[in-house]
């Protein structure tokens, strides 16, 4: 027996190795690569079954193991958003082991399970994103508004982000890797691209072998968390009274966007929502409609 469960062990280790490289092939962020196949492992630990041999059953026993499950750090047990990242985490696993013809039925394919209940989006008005531009004492600060406010970037797509993807003479900023593995092209407004140019060439840090946009006083790249925190000390600046994250200034150039009479499938190309092909980087809004928007 104990031979047995060694070598499913060392299967079940293989197998959560090989989504890993799956993922970083696909172009999924360096924290989703980490947190996917962890999940995949609490799967596999739990049925402690082999992947040709998991039922939809023991998916749905899985869900209501985790449901019950306390929470490890807090009091209570998991939420609903967690819970619904270990699902993620199985239909991509299943569906990878089906393309490679590993397992004949998907076993997760007949399954629906309820969507976490989503917070309310925290937008930021037009006169916020004025006083944080004008709070802005460092060239960096600047630079991160442009980044994630006035290109709507995700937090993993700013982090990112290399110099060679900043096109000032083109007006236009590329996202290598975004969600899915998507790539697209986001035109800059002039202010996003001098905010930029004056970042890159007077405050930027740099060290050998640094390819990065935004890096920090080592010269490295800015991790998300760095991002974060650099927003924080921005709004401990200014009067706003709100609780900003990254995502809030994605959140707040899309309404904006659709308020100055944008459409939806504009700013949908914009923000990077559509299924664009990898070899197709493309878009749709003029840099001209951008620089009319009076949002800053």
């Amino acid at each position: 027996m104990r031979v047995r469960a060694s070598l499913q062990l060392t299967d079940f280790m293989e197998t959560t190795q090989q989504f890993r490289t799956h993922l970083n092939h696909l172009g999924y962020s360096q924290n989703m690569i980490q947190q996917l196949p962890y999940h995949l492992s609490d799967f596999l630990d739990f049925t402690a079954k082999r992947v040709q041999n998991i039922a939809s059953q023991d998916i749905k026993n899985y869900h209501k193991h985790l449901q019950e499950r306390p929470n490890k750090i807090k009091a209570g047990g998991l939420s609903e958003s967690y819970i619904n990242h270990h699902i993620y985490s199985l239909k991509l696993f299943f569906a990878w082991q089906e393309e490679k013809g590993i397992i004949t039925q998907n076993p997760i394919s007949c399954l629906s399970f309820k969507s976490p209940v989503s917070k309310p989006r925290k937008i930021l008005t037009k006169a916020d994103v004025l006083t944080l531009y004008q709070s802005s004492e460092t060239l960096k600060q600047k630079a991160l508004l442009s980044i994630f406010y006035g290109c709507g970037l995700r937090r993993s797509e700013g982090e990112q982000l290399d110099l060679k993807d900043v096109h000032f003479r083109s007006g236009i900023l590329y996202v290598r890797k975004g969600k899915n593995s998507k790539r697209r092209a986001v035109p800059m407004s002039q202010r996003v691209a001098d905010d930029l140019k004056n970042y890159v060439y007077n405050e930027r840090f740099t060290s050998e072998n640094t390819t990065a946009l935004i890096t920090n006083k080592k010269g490295t790249r800015m991790r998300g968390e760095s991002f974060a925190k650099d927003l924080k000390e921005l709004l401990e600046l200014t009067k706003i009274n709100k609780e900003i994250t990254l995502h809030c200034l994605r959140h707040s150039i899309a309404t904006h966007l659709l308020e100055s009479g944008l459409s939806v499938e504009y700013v949908r190309d914009f923000l990077g929502h559509k299924h664009l092909e990898s070899t197709q980087i493309y878009t749709r809004i003029s840099t001209a409609q951008l620089c009319n928007l009076k949002t800053i």
